[in-house]
């Protein structure tokens, strides 16, 4: 290890151990770095790499697709959703479990945000669950590792970070790519609560299940909930077929929610409008001062070979695909609890996708085999954004929230391996669609 590498890797890490905020920990490291180099203009190169980082097209999405989440949470979408939810499984033994899990898959399917799924669908679903008998703590175990399935389930902003990462990675072959992987995340949730509720049921699931089934009518929610799952179908439609960009697909999916929120549900008020575009607006800062940073830091991992020596390093352990890959992901988890998900696949694409293509791994496969291994630790602490969340929507405490938490992380583990070593759950789709 170079003494330059040493520094950036002591100045990170000290600058995390201080609490000191993401951005400005790889921020600051990648200074100090650059400065021990001696013949490179530290300012210029910085702020150079800083602004070439965000100047990206694809990236303007992340603004757009951030703002649409929030106006569909305001706007009354998730109530619909709910309720399509309930017509669908809520009679089922333990269905509120069920229509927890089925609901923040079909937010994220519309959305794309994990902690607005937690916030919007929690809010309403934790109180109820409690209501009819379940834990408080299995309910936002639940809600925060459910909401995960937004971030895999198209439309996604950490996809479109990656690649604009990754380098050569298609926008559309990644929101495809996900569609499997994501279904297969949210029924391994599912299973897993069906197993809890199996050994210890609530006492009032029965009759919960029986009042839903009486009040619910499917086609009556599906109508209802037609408008708000239009969104899907017109940005995923229009980018499959050509009529518009990713990135247009954002702008179009602002306007929409914008208009069914306002006119359509009415949850949305004119006064309510600078609130939402504050909101949205500190959400994008935060975003993009992360990737302009973290494109300096690429820099210098570059600059010091890096993801070469990473790689040659990790094929020197094995050749073998499926030790490498358990490795991989193995440090990926251990990354995903102390460090969010936009700076981990701004940091870690770079290092390890040059070692999962030397061993013929798709990028589009290995972007979604990435983003299911971090949304794991979205969900576990220290450093678990919907965990986070999903206790103070709830009222509680992580402390009380983790050991009903365990088996989910069990399940999205499984549901991670058999993504990672069945790549036909990832590229089935995008080949099918003829998209890579």
């Amino acid at each position: 290890m170079s003494p330059e590498v040493l520094v950036l890797l002591v100045v990170f890490v000290g600058l995390m151990l201080l609490n000191v905020p993401i951005a400005v920990c790889i921020g600051l490291s990648t200074v100090a770095t650059i400065a021990t180099l001696g013949d490179v203009p530290t300012g210029y190169i910085v702020a150079q790499r800083m602004a070439s980082g965000i100047a990206s097209f694809p990236l303007l999405a992340i603004p757009f697709f951030v703002l649409s989440g929030i106006l569909m949470g305001d706007g009354g979408m998730a109530r619909r959703l709910m309720d399509f939810a309930y017509s669908l499984v809520g009679r089922f033994q333990g269905g509120l479990a069920y229509v927890n899990t089925l609901t923040c898959m079909l937010f994220g399917a519309v959305s794309g945000s994990a902690t607005a799924a937690v916030s919007s669908i929690g809010g309403f679903m934790i109180p109820q669950m409690e209501e009819k008998g379940y834990k408080r703590e299995f309910a936002v175990a639940l809600t925060a590792t459910s909401a995960t399935t937004g971030l895999l389930i198209p439309p996604s902003n950490i996809m479109i970070v990656f690649a604009v990462v990754s380098g050569n990675v298609s926008v559309a072959a990644l929101f495809m790519a996900g569609v499997v992987p994501g279904l297969v995340v949210g029924l391994s949730i599912m299973a897993a609560s069906a197993f809890i509720l199996a050994i210890r049921p609530p006492a009032k699931v029965a009759q919960s299940a029986a009042e839903m089934a009486a009040g619910l009518d499917i086609s009556t929610a599906f109508i209802r909930a037609i408008p708000t799952l239009l969104l899907a179908a017109v940005v995923l439609g229009g980018i499959l077929g050509g009529i518009f960009s990713a990135t247009e697909a954002s702008a179009i999916a602002v306007v929409y929610c914008f208009l069914l929120g306002m006119f359509v549900y009415r949850g949305i008020k004119w006064a309510d409008l600078p609130s939402i575009i504050l909101r949205g607006a500190k959400t994008t800062s935060v975003v993009m001062l992360l990737v302009g940073a973290s494109q300096a830091m690429s820099w210098v991992l570059a600059y010091e070979r890096v993801p070469q020596m990473v790689s040659e390093a990790m094929l020197g352990l094995s050749a073998n695909p499926i030790m490498v890959l358990l490795l991989i992901n193995l440090l990926l988890l251990i990354v995903g609890t102390f460090m969010d998900m936009t700076p981990a696949v701004l940091i870690f694409t770079p290092i390890f996708l040059p070692v999962v293509m030397a061993l013929g791994m798709d990028p589009v496969h290995f972007g979604i085999v990435l983003i299911a291994n971090l949304c794991i630790g979205l969900c576990t602490p220290p450093v678990g954004t919907c965990l986070f969340v999903g206790c103070g929507v709830g009222k509680t405490t992580i402390a009380r929230v983790v050991p009903s938490a365990i088996p989910f992380f069990i399940a999205m583990i499984l549901a991670l391996l058999a993504i990672t070593y069945i790549p036909a759950l990832s590229l089935w789709l995008p080949r099918l669609l003829n998209l890579m």
